[in-house]
């Protein structure tokens, strides 16, 4: 009995050696500068308006605020949108846009008229329209992404509202627009041909023939008002366990191909579990990255096929013109940064992407704007992470949960950065409670010996700012490293930039 006493105490014992040893073998990540996926497109970093509640009215179009520029904009939005270098605004929907009369919005603001906004259940007085939203886009310095009412709209609604983006002097609906105080054209650059149509609680909802015919002919007027436009077809939004959302994407590229320019991906991936059910369990909400990796190599394989059996040239890419990490905490912050990582793992593919919304940006409030958490992490990717993305191999330790297996703790990308002359790497730490111990292993590319390293981190997963109180903010530091490798713990739950420079 001794005997076996001994043998159990020292089995023990190498046990926890054993499991010791193991939780310090450091993480490695490898970047080659030769292994390009290919350039980052700054639309990804583009933003979603869509009048709900106070997202228009109150947050961005509030002229009762003492905030307020000339235009009724509040100027203190418009500073702070400034510093994010946002490239294009989707708008204005959205589920609202599929019972919208565009006409409703243009001309005196007086003899605009209130109607009942079915989709939110809410009244839309039509302050700002057309002429309001191409205004606001000049202001932050965007393109202007026209989102037309592909449910109970029409053909003629389509092709007039872009006459009157686009139109040249001389014909009706560009001879309005002028009327109304824009003698230029507004330059308009991509048109979504409707909005999540796919989804039942959409109006004017479609089955997947009726809206190709609708929508190829709308796009089809498009162009010959303006050949420049990019067409955005609406992929599928209606995500069950049956995976039906695969077939509507299949058709319409097969339909489309040759006819569009990208294809829309929408999906809130924040809390949801299979069968809809949700949860707050922070390993299983930082799982949710990988949902998005999912939804669009399932769709990137959808249109190689459609590609190949058209024999069409006309390249279409993914607008994921609709996605959100949250409204505000640290923990929304983290799910931002692996959506836009999977952005940039799939820059091949992924040319366009819509935060939604634009006002969850900035933390609002009566007595002035403020950075939230996710600007920080927007304005670190908006602003550094251009260039050329690479495909970098990560190694390190995994967990798995309900949703997924083999999740990596470590979410990993990288940018080469040529006209900065810099690497830029971005890592997600999704575990809750441990740093992990890394080895940066730069194996191609001459490099000085400081690299920047910027952090988004707080003691507490719940912590959000407030416009008194800020926990959440870049920290920045400066570290020396040797040749071409560098040591570094990523923070738990912590979303760190590395900028590493090139000579």
């Amino acid at each position: 009995m001794k005997s076996l006493k001994n043998f159990v105490y020292c089995l023990i014992i190498v046990c926890m050696f054993t499991g010791k040893l193991s939780a310090q073998v450091p993480a490695i990540i490898k970047i080659d500068l030769d292994r390009k996926i290919d350039t980052v497109d700054p639309n990804i970093y583009g933003a979603f308006v869509e009048p709900i509640r106070t997202v228009v009215y109150g947050s961005i179009y509030d002229p009762e605020s003492p905030f307020a520029d000339e235009n009724g904009f509040r100027q203190d939005f418009i500073d702070l949108l400034k510093e994010l270098n946002i490239p294009s605004v989707r708008w204005p929907g959205g589920n609202f846009v599929s019972g919208y009369n565009w006409e409703d919005g243009i001309g005196p603001k007086d003899q605009r008229p209130a109607k009942r906004d079915l989709a939110w259940n809410q009244i839309e007085t039509n302050q700002m329209g057309t002429d309001e939203y191409v205004k606001f886009c000049s202001l932050i310095g965007a393109d202007n992404f026209l989102c037309i009412n592909g449910g109970t709209g029409t053909l003629d609604d389509a092709r007039n509202w872009v006459e009157y983006c686009n139109g040249e002097k001389g014909t009706y609906y560009a001879d309005l627009r002028i009327k109304y105080g824009n003698e230029k054209p507004f330059n308009l650059k991509y048109v979504g041909l409707g909005n999540e149509i796919d989804g039942p609680w959409q109006l004017g909802q479609k089955s997947a023939e009726d809206y190709c015919k609708f929508a190829l002919e709308a796009g089809k007027l498009i162009g010959l008002l303006d050949k420049d436009i990019k067409l955005v077809a609406s992929g599928a939004s209606l995500y069950r366990p049956d995976n039906a959302w695969v077939d509507w994407n299949d058709y319409v590229l097969d339909q489309m191909v040759g006819q569009i320019d990208y294809i829309s991906v929408h999906r809130y991936a924040t809390e949801a579990l299979p069968g809809g059910r949700r949860n707050n369990v922070f390993s299983d909400r930082m799982s949710l990255g990988l949902d998005i990796d999912q939804k669009i190599e399932t769709t990137q394989a959808l249109i190689k096929k459609a590609m190949v059996k058209s024999g069409s040239d006309r390249p279409i890419y993914i607008s994921f013109d609709e996605y959100s990490g949250g409204f505000g905490g640290l923990s929304s912050s983290l799910l931002l940064a692996q959506h836009l990582n999977s952005f940039l793992r799939h820059a091949d593919v992924v040319k366009m992407a819509n935060i939604t919304m634009i006002t969850s940006l900035v933390g609002n409030s009566p007595e002035g704007d403020f950075k939230n958490s996710i600007f920080h992490t927007f304005s670190l990717f908006s602003n550094n992470a251009l260039g050329t993305a690479l495909d970098v191999k990560t190694i390190c330790e995994e967990y798995d949960n309900e949703i997924f297996n083999n999740i990596p703790y470590l979410d990993v990308t990288a940018v080469l950065n040529e006209s900065a002359k810099k690497v830029i790497i971005n890592v997600v730490n999704r575990h809750e409670t441990e740093g992990i111990e890394t080895n940066i292993d730069l194996q191609t590319g001459d490099y000085t010996g400081k690299a920047t390293i910027n952090l988004i981190n707080a003691e507490n997963i719940d912590a959000r700012n407030t416009r008194m109180e800020q926990p959440i903010k870049i920290q920045s530091e400066q570290v020396s490293f040797n040749g071409s490798s560098i040591k570094h713990t990523f923070p738990a739950h912590s979303f760190t930039q590395i900028e590493v420079p090139i000579n």
